[in-house]
């Protein structure tokens, strides 16, 4: 559970919400929608409302930047996730293995809507992706890595804007690129601050020391964070007095300490850790 107190993540919902309205404008465009998130919070990083906002779209569901956390959790979470109705394909920064399943699952996906079409007389065409997800949840590494470039771009087609264009991946598909999305609407702090702790939340919208005390909190029972810091108990001052952090006074600088605790987990020096919760089935 995340504490409250002085804890407070606010963010100006006007650009997300014309991001949101043009994702709802572009969604006729596709056939599948690829919905990417961070597999430290593979519940907080979701989109609440998209179900509600695809209707009976076909979604493909990549857990990124896999390589943060522990394996035989993600596992149990696939398992979960893949239960819950949609197919699963977990993803990495470190290579592009797992992006040929990705193509084949979004063109397995499509083909309902695409059989539709030419029992109407039309055409084959190229399957029609669109790829969304939470700022920094890794939307445009997954997108360069597909397309082994991030200057393909398919001109003279609607949905070709200065915020979204289309990508060819292979004859078989094509993805429509849309700017990452974040709820307008913020009440769930609990939610909020795990996605300040792995940068989707600008960090205009937070102070970093009680975002870190949040995260030290979190971890608190970790013993591999307690050896990195080499302290017993996580806090932001005793780690700057660990590091010897000191500001006049003699206080220990907690606000230097927690932008680099911050640094530190987003980079993975703490540990593999996956922070959302798995509600009981």
């Amino acid at each position: 559970m995340v504490s409250k107190s002085n804890l407070h993540i606010h963010w100006y919902p006007g650009h997300i919400a014309k991001a949101e309205r043009q994702l709802k404008e572009k969604l006729n465009l596709v056939d599948v929608v690829i919905e990417v998130r961070d597999s430290r919070i593979p519940l907080s990083s979701s989109y609440e409302n998209i179900e509600k906002l695809l209707g009976d779209k076909p979604r493909l569901l990549l857990l990124n930047k896999a390589d943060l956390v522990d394996k035989n959790e993600l596992k149990k979470w696939v398992e979960y996730l893949t239960s819950m109705g949609c197919p699963v394909v977990v993803t990495d920064a470190r290579g592009a293995k797992d992006l040929n399943q990705v193509v084949k699952l979004a063109v397995e996906l499509s083909e309902p809507k695409i059989q539709a079409l030419m029992a109407k007389g039309l055409l084959r065409r190229a399957a029609r992706a669109m790829v969304v997800g939470m700022p920094n949840v890794g939307k445009s590494s997954v997108i360069n890595k597909l397309t082994k470039s991030s200057k393909t771009k398919i001109g003279a087609k609607a949905g070709v804007t200065r915020q979204q264009q289309w990508v060819r991946i292979n004859p078989k598909l094509e993805l429509l690129d849309t700017p990452g999305i974040i709820p307008t609407r913020q009440d769930d702090q609990e939610r909020a601050v795990k996605l300040a702790f792995v940068s989707s939340v600008s960090e205009n919208a937070y102070s970093p020391e009680p975002v870190a005390k949040a995260l030290l909190e979190m971890l608190k029972d970790k013993q591999e964070v307690k050896d990195y810091y080499k302290v017993d108990d996580l806090t932001l001052e005793n780690i700057a007095l660990q590091r010897n952090w000191i500001i006049k006074s003699e206080s220990p600088d907690t606000e230097r300490t927690a932008i680099y605790v911050l640094k530190d987990f987003r980079e993975g020096r703490l540990g593999l850790f996956i922070l959302d919760k798995m509600p009981e089935v």
